[in-house]
């Protein structure tokens, strides 16, 4: 289990930047969330991109 200490301060994340297709996604570090009370911080360490995902982002 990873103590909060143990966080970096910048996460990276996938800004949308308008609408269109994936030129449009622009990875960029942002500072890491602070859970609220009833919420957990999760370290993601994988993401992926389906199918729907890209029809969702040409507009279908």
């Amino acid at each position: 289990m990873a103590n909060i200490a143990n966080l970096p301060e910048k996460m990276l994340a996938v800004a949308i930047t308008k609408p269109g297709g994936p030129r449009v996604l622009k990875a960029e570090k942002r500072d890491l969330p602070e859970p609220g009370e009833g919420e957990i911080l999760i370290r993601v360490h994988a993401a992926g991109v389906n199918r729907p995902d890209v029809l969702q982002r040409k507009g279908a």
